[in-house]
């Protein structure tokens, strides 16, 4: 019960001396040089990367191979082995559904190509140290659109290239 009453005790609150006269109050004229001073320009931090490198690595626990008993000898059929495919090919791998390229997309997959190089570097030193990540994803995207035009797949080059030309185009502005 005496918990819910609360306190006992009153607040007292102070009270100030009334004012008996009036006064005046004075405008400040301000100074008409004022001195300008810039502020330093701030270099923003880089964007933080995520990397794996600094996670210790755990190996998985091998578990003992279970034991297999040896069937009674049946007919099996045999499967010719796959073609050997090149290195090219298992780098990027097939990016259309194949058939011959014409001409003309292999010269705009070409020119989309040039242009992006050129605006690449044309863009400034501390652009391009800012935005590490993205001019990095840019090259990528870049350099797999010059293989994949290489080994003849002019479609699979030019979406590449555009992918490169989008990425350039958001970091542009």
């Amino acid at each position: 019960m005496v918990g819910l009453a609360g306190c006992r005790h009153k607040t007292q609150v102070a009270t100030l001396p009334k004012v008996l006269a009036p006064v005046e109050l004075e405008d400040i004229p301000e100074p008409e040089n004022l001195p300008m001073i810039d502020a330093p320009p701030v270099k923003p931090l880089p964007v933080p990367v995520l990397t794996s490198a600094g996670k210790p690595k755990r190996g998985e626990k091998k578990k003992p191979a279970p034991k297999v008993v040896a069937p009674e000898p049946a007919q099996v059929a045999s499967v010719a082995p796959p073609a050997p495919v090149s290195a090219e090919e298992t780098a990027i791998g097939s990016l259309t559904a194949g058939g011959e390229a014409s001409p003309q997309t292999k010269q705009e997959a070409a020119d989309l190509i040039a242009s992006i190089e050129k605006r690449l570097n044309a863009l400034p030193a501390q652009q391009t140290d800012e935005q590490k990540a993205q001019v990095s994803k840019v090259k990528n995207f870049l350099k797999d659109s010059q293989e994949a035009l290489k080994s003849g797949d002019a479609e699979g080059a030019k979406t590449l290239a555009t992918k490169a030309k989008l990425l350039l185009d958001d970091l542009e502005k």
